[in-house]
């Protein structure tokens, strides 16, 4: 088999450290399959090209067959222009590949379970859903103005749905909740907005072709209160773009640790761009307490939904799960209690790669 291209983002703060990390356990579990090439974006971009996401960086992207992210932005750009802001790029990169579909699993590991923030009566009854996001439309990718409104400053930004747009994050939904559980929950504000009643109306529309399907609908600030009082109801969660960033966040500390949660933004040609969903934590950077697991566990679902590499992709969180168990903890994960030893982001990934 011919060696398939990867475009690697490291980005900022972190990014490069967790990346890396990521790199090493996909050469140790696929060793040779792969030619890597790092492309700047994010904050590190606007310092070297002045633009967070140049056209060469974007095209090396579409050329290949994924793309591997590391995080981006961080305090020293809060205040350069909001048309180049680091997750400009970000959002650009999603769009020029046409990445609609954003996976992000929560899942609670077993030994981390003291981590979750919920009772332990509720963590115990399990956590493992699936967020399905709209990831190229609504409000992020809509109009936005500031202007002026009767002698004051005023701003809007457009929300907008199309029906095309509705129906493809549907089917990924359903599709997916046919490998797992056989529930979909739709979440909306139809009450409210006229966006979400077109979504609600093309959800049901969708789920007429998948009869074994369970279809709920959620209002998102009931959907937010659920998640915290139940979170083991949920399957798999469609949602728009807005809210769906806004939930999986609240999933990911429900499970545990941001720094645990991989993600997926997948369009109709797989080539998929993959990256943890944390932040790039510049707080901590180059000090070595970063949890690599997100990203290599982000690396483990580009094996799977880019390479069909389903093996590889189980060895790597067989390997992940192998030293949970075993009691070694980063810093962001790490309660003081028997059994639990605090170790470093390094010693976290050569303990992975020793159990490949």
């Amino acid at each position: 088999m011919s060696k398939k291209n990867v475009a690697v983002i490291p980005g900022d703060g972190i990014g490069p450290e967790v990346i890396n990390a990521a790199l090493k356990v996909i050469e140790k579990v696929a060793p040779g399959k792969f030619n890597f090439k790092s492309v700047a974006m994010g904050g590190n971009a606007i310092d070297k090209f002045g633009e967070p996401l140049p056209a060469e960086s974007l095209k090396i992207c579409q050329d290949s067959d994924a793309t591997l992210l590391g995080a981006v932005g961080g305090p020293k750009w809060d205040n350069v222009p909001p048309e180049i802001r680091p997750e400009r790029g970000l959002l650009g990169v999603r769009k020029g590949l046409e990445a609609f579909a954003n996976i992000r699993p929560a899942k609670i590991f077993k030994p981390l379970a003291s981590a979750c923030p919920l009772r332990k009566d509720i963590a115990e009854k399990g956590i493992d859903f699936i967020i399905v996001r709209e990831l190229t439309g609504g409000i992020y990718f809509g109009e936005h103005k500031l202007f002026n409104l009767n002698g004051e400053r005023a701003a809007s930004d457009l929300m907008q749905y199309t029906e095309h747009e509705i129906k493809r994050i549907a089917h990924v939904a359903f599709k997916m909740a046919m490998t797992r559980r056989k529930i979909v929950t739709s979440v909306d504000k139809a009450n409210i907005l006229t966006s979400s009643r077109l979504w609600r109306d093309i959800v049901i529309e969708v789920s007429k072709e998948y009869p074994e399907i369970k279809l709920n609908h959620l209002y998102v600030d009931n959907a937010a209160m659920q998640l915290i009082k139940d979170p083991s109801q949920f399957d798999v969660i469609v949602t728009e773009n807005t809210f769906g960033d806004i939930l999986s966040d609240e999933a990911s500390q429900i499970a545990g640790s941001i720094g645990m949660i991989p993600s997926a933004s997948l369009g109709d040609n797989n080539r998929g761009l993959y990256e943890p969903i944390h932040g790039s934590a510049p707080d901590i950077a180059g000090q070595d307490k970063a949890n690599p697991i997100a990203t290599i566990l982000a690396g483990a679902m580009m094996l799977r939904y880019s390479f069909e590499m389903y093996d590889e992709a189980n060895k790597i969180e067989n390997a992940v799960d192998n030293v949970l168990n075993s009691g070694l903890r980063t810093p962001d994960i790490y309660v003081n209690s028997e059994g639990t030893k605090l170790i470093t982001g390094s010693e976290m990934l050569n303990e992975i790669i020793s159990r490949l």
